[in-house]
Formats: structure tokens, C-alpha cells, sequence
């Protein structure tokens, strides 16, 4: 991708799924990342192979002030953050009717979700402008534009995302790029742990490519957007499930 190398680059929940495949293709086209995670455990084999081009920091990204001390330790050490990725995530069934979902696993879902996503965008903010601008891609789903039963704080929160990002692009605007990719079914490795062979045959089955996306491939479109091959592209949430969503196939499953 033209335009990464040599780029300043922070990625949420970067320690494993989509967020580590994505840490592994921004290094691979020469960025220098910051891994931000609670678990920072699974990171070595990343600090061994590329050495000094990523940094790793335990951080809880939900804690506003824990977020924002993260973009200012960034700041100081690199002189800013060119690229920010908020992929750290959380999704919790959460049926309308079960009495056990109470505020705090809706208000879990807005702080990690949302208001940490915020957080770290505001914290980069400032230096991107005075860098010259930068870009922010935020991590949506297809469940925050077609509902998902039993996830409800989870599909709001997601909707909210991709509000959030649209709002964004237009205050950020020129000198920041704001984008959103929504992804659906990913065969992550603790998805992949949840399902019976009988179960993933029958998601697979409605999806009108009959897989799930693999996590190179959201990382690939992250990298794109991030890119200078992506310079028109802000405000927008890009959907990437197979076809899912087309027929509003992800309320159903």
C-alpha cells in the first residue's frame, strides 16, 4: 500500500484477531505500530520478528483517561500518531428478555465500544493536525446497521460507532480522513472456538459466499483505507461480510 511506510500507527485490541492481523500487515508494509491491549501476553512473537518497529503497551482503552495517557506517552515517544485503528471491542449476548443484563454490561459495551474509541480519537487529534493530518479508521459491524437478536447493547454500541464516525469525518475535515469498516462473520480464533462443525456449517450457509471472512482480509481493507491509495474516502463505513447484509440476512441468524 503506498503511503505506509515509515507511518506512526496505534491499533487497539491489537493482540489478537482482527486487531493482531492488522498490527501484522501495517508492520509488513513498513509502519511502526503501537499494540495497545489488556493482554500483551500473546505479543512477543510480534516484538521478536520486527524488533523496535512495535511497541506494546497493556492499556484497559474503556478508561477514558487511561486512552487519553496512551495518545500523550505516544506523543511524546514518536511526536504523534499518523494512523489510529480503535478495533478493541466487546460483545456480550445480551437478550432484551433475560432479567440478568443490567446497566453495567450495556454501559461495558458503550465504554470499551464507544466512549474509549473517542477518547483515543480525541487524544490524537491535535498532533495528526500538526503533523500535517492523518487518518482514523474505527471498527463498526454489520450487526450497527441490521439488527441481531440477543445483542442488543452490542448492536446500539456498533450503531453508534458508525454514527460516531460520520460525525468525526465532518468536524476532522480536511486535514483528517475518519472511516468505519463493518465487518460480519470473522473466523477469529476464539469465534471459531464457539462453534460446533454443525453450527458453522449453518451460518456459513447463510452467507452468499458460504464462508467467513478471514482476518487478513478485514486487515487488508483497514491497511487500504489507512493508505495514500484511499485519499477520497472519509465519512464512510465500508461493509465487508460476504454479502450478509444484502439481503438483510444478519437478522435471521
Amino acid at each position: 500500500m503506498k503511503g505506509l511506510a515509515g507511518k506512526r500507527c496505534l491499533v487497539t485490541g491489537g493482540a489478537s484477531g482482527i486487531g493482531r492481523a492488522t498490527t501484522e500487515r501495517l508492520l509488513v508494509e513498513g509502519a511502526r505500530v503501537a499494540v495497545v491491549d489488556i493482554r500483551v501476553d500473546s505479543c512477543t512473537a510480534l516484538e521478536d520478528r520486527f524488533g523496535e518497529q512495535v511497541k506494546v503497551v497493556a492499556a484497559d482503552v474503556s478508561l477514558g483517561e487511561t486512552a487519553g495517557r496512551v495518545a500523550d506517552a505516544l506523543h511524546l515517544e514518536w511526536g504523534g500518531v499518523d494512523v489510529l485503528v480503535n478495533n478493541a471491542g466487546i460483545c456480550v449476548r445480551t437478550p432484551t428478555t433475560d432479567a440478568a443484563i443490567d446497566r453495567e454490561v450495556w454501559q461495558r459495551h458503550f465504554d470499551v465500544n464507544v466512549l474509549g474509541l473517542y477518547a483515543l480519537a480525541r487524544g490524537v487529534v491535535e498532533p495528526m493536525r500538526a503533523a500535517g493530518g492523518g487518518v482514523i479508521v474505527n471498527m463498526g459491524s454489520v450487526s450497527g446497521i441490521v439488527g441481531m437478536p440477543g445483542y442488543a447493547a452490542y448492536n446500539a454500541s456498533k450503531a453508534a460507532v458508525i454514527n460516531l464516525t460520520q460525525t468525526l469525518a465532518l468536524e476532522l475535515a480536511p486535514d483528517i480522513r475518519v472511516v468505519a469498516v463493518s465487518p460480519g462473520f470473522v473466523m477469529t480464533p476464539m469465534q471459531r472456538d464457539a462453534y460446533t462443525d454443525e453450527g458453522l456449517a449453518a451460518i456459513n450457509a447463510t452467507i452468499p459466499l458460504r464462508r467467513h471472512a478471514e482476518p487478513d482480509e478485514i486487515a487488508a481493507l483497514i491497511a487500504f483505507l489507512a493508505s495514500q491509495e484511499a485519499p477520497f474516502i472519509t465519512g464512510s463505513h465500508i461493509v465487508i461480510d460476504g454479502g450478509e447484509s444484502a439481503g438483510g440476512l444478519a437478522s435471521v441468524v
